[in-house]
């Protein structure tokens, strides 16, 4: 990582589960004194008490074709990116991808935050999850107040059964245990699409996917084309090939 770039952290997760007050822990616990941050909130989401916690807090926005604004004070070393708690994680994502290349910024780590009473409460919220979690390269579980524990380990299980990579960590009071592991500029993600280097996905004539050694082999009717991220992939109609839901209908 070049000591020239600021360190960028991309910060998922639902509306009110405490990302705010994560990260003004992580700034207080894990940065320097001549550290630099600044937080850049979605221009959506409504003020609330932990901003004021909060060093240059800054607002982000979406322009009517999808990119986005967020211009970084001089001399800022740590730059903290609220995804809007509201929206599409993916559309976020894909979008925050292009701002990030444009400004040729150095992604440090995605982070998720889990509002567990949330998740325990509404089901379905799994596969909203889920799209977070594939991004991230630690999981913070926040608001686990009287979240029962076996629905905790299960939980988790979800995850470790499917060896997801990213690290899981709990949140107290607002607080992690140890912020520098958590800042640590190491990927550990599922998702490849803030790889440097792109990988390529080769199918036969047939269309059946093949090994990149094997069609070295008959390069007859084999063909090469970039690997879509799962989640950023569109169907025909320019949808998204894989559907979540819409988390507006479970927030209050």
């Amino acid at each position: 990582m070049s000591a020239e770039k600021p360190l960028v952290y991309l910060i998922l997760g639902a509306g009110n589960s405490g990302r705010r007050e994560v990260i003004a822990d992580l700034i207080e616990g894990g940065l320097a004194e001549t550290d630099q941050a600044v937080v850049f909130l979605a221009e959506s989401e409504a003020a609330d008490p932990a901003d004021a916690k909060l060093p240059a807090l800054a607002r982000w926005r979406l322009t009517g074709d999808e990119i986005i604004e967020a211009p970084l004070p001089p001399g800022t070393t740590h730059v903290f990116f609220i995804a809007d708690g509201h929206q599409n994680p993916p559309d976020q994502v894909e979008a925050f991808k292009v701002w990030l290349d444009a400004q040729g910024h150095e992604l440090a780590r995605i982070l998720c935050v889990i509002n567990c009473q949330l998740a325990e409460k509404h089901p379905p919220l799994l596969a909203w999850f889920e799209a977070c979690v594939h991004f991230s390269d630690i999981v913070l579980l926040s608001r686990r107040e009287g979240v029962e524990n076996k629905w905790m380990t299960a939980f988790l299980a979800h995850f470790h059964d499917k060896f997801y990579p990213c690290l899981f960590e709990m949140v107290k009071a607002g607080r992690v245990k140890n912020p520098g592991l958590v800042l640590e500029p190491q990927a550990r993600r599922m998702s490849h699409a803030f790889d440097a280097e792109q990988d390529w996905i080769f199918t036969d004539a047939d269309g059946e996917e093949i090994d990149e050694q094997d069609e070295t082999d008959d390069e007859d009717g084999v063909e090469a084309a970039p690997e879509v991220d799962p989640y950023l992939e569109r169907d025909a109609t320019g949808r998204r090939a894989h559907r979540i839901p819409d988390i507006n209908k479970y927030l209050g």
